[in-house]
């Protein structure tokens, strides 16, 4: 079909919507709360490189919610302790949250149960 047909279709059938036009990729989700005065929820990733992002800055005080899914087999990141809390059980491809609230000044390291892996929340002013 060429253009000039297409542009045809579109007038015609559509009202002149682009019926032509390449499919877009979808709009990346928002950063920050979607309610406002919610939590912050961050994506993090435990697999075979460790935890992306093994940094995250936030600002002083922020709640956040730490959502870890471990996409790798073997006990390392089977767990993950933040703050050196509780280790909590990370079953493989489902998402957990752990809520946190940064700090004022300075960080939380978060680490897996085998403390092979870190990473680290900052407080970023």
């Amino acid at each position: 079909m060429t253009m000039k047909t297409c542009a045809l279709i579109a007038a015609l059938v559509l009202g002149g919507v682009g019926a032509c036009k390449k499919s877009e990729a979808p709009a990346p989700a928002p950063a920050g709360p979607a309610v406002p005065g919610a939590p912050r929820k961050v994506a993090v990733e435990a697999g075979s490189n460790g935890y992306e992002p093994a940094r995250i800055e936030a600002a002083p005080n922020e709640k956040l919610v730490l959502v870890f899914t471990r996409t790798i087999d073997g006990e390392c990141m089977a767990q993950v302790k933040v703050a050196g809390g509780t280790a909590i059980d990370l079953p493989r491809d489902t998402p957990v949250e752990v809520p946190v609230t940064v700090p004022a000044s300075g960080e939380i390291k978060f680490q897996c149960g085998m403390d092979m892996n870190t990473g680290v929340i900052v407080a970023k002013s």
